[in-house]
């Protein structure tokens, strides 16, 4: 133990660059769990107790996102499949493990701005409308967005056809969202919008301020 700080005073300790490293350790690890396309228990599991060795003291945002996330979800010392999949989706944003880069000289695919969420924005109704999710919400697990709409009476769905009336995409990580794992969702509602169908597209900010004002 360096009780008199010796060690951390001295020239070879720097804190920001240790921060830094440990910080690229995770986007490969994040990489390589994600690299099969699942991530089970066993994954899960370790990567909570690696962010608690390695990054707990950082006060990162997306990083205590990650691990409270993760806390959560292993409360019950399980991983169902929405949990898989939703942790998949967080991983794949943090480590940008499938999304298209632009090339050197290029222009990127898509803005930041490309969503194409409906405007001017609509009043959400809750009694009787179904409502998707898609993309990682930053709210907290999906099931508990899903429990906060049936409270109010909405129904949820699990796919995109003309009986949804909503579909709200999460606000971690959707700037790419043409090549992340949920971007099939938000183009088959666009193409049903487009085609007459009811169905909104609406972002988490928005979904929220309908909830809680």
């Amino acid at each position: 133990m360096d009780l008199h700080h010796e060690f951390e005073d001295s020239q070879f300790f720097h804190r920001s660059r240790i921060d830094r490293r440990a910080a690229d350790a995770l986007v490969g690890l994040a990489a390589g769990i994600t690299a099969d396309g699942i991530v089970n228990i066993t994954e899960a599991v370790f990567l909570k107790q690696w962010l608690e060795d390695n990054l707990a003291h950082l006060n990162d945002p997306v990083i205590n996102l990650l691990y409270s996330r993760l806390a959560c979800m292993l409360q019950d010392n399980a991983l169902d499949m929405d949990e898989s999949q939703e942790l998949l989706n967080i991983l794949r944003s943090f480590s940008g493990v499938g999304i298209e880069r632009p090339k050197d000289g290029g222009t990127a695919a898509v803005t930041p701005t490309d969503l194409p969420f409906n405007s001017p924005v609509p009043d959400l109704i809750w009694d009787g409308r179904m409502f998707v999710f898609t993309g990682v919400m930053a709210f907290g697990p999906r099931k508990d967005c899903q429990a906060l709409v049936e409270e109010r009476g909405g129904l949820i769905g699990g796919s995109i056809s003309k009986k949804v009336h909503y579909l709200v995409v999460g606000s971690v990580g959707n700037e790419q969202w043409r090549h992340s794992t949920y971007g099939t969702k938000i183009m088959k509602a666009v193409e049903l919008r487009e085609a007459g169908a009811s169905i909104a597209i609406v972002g988490e900010g928005h979904w929220q301020k309908m909830l809680f004002g």
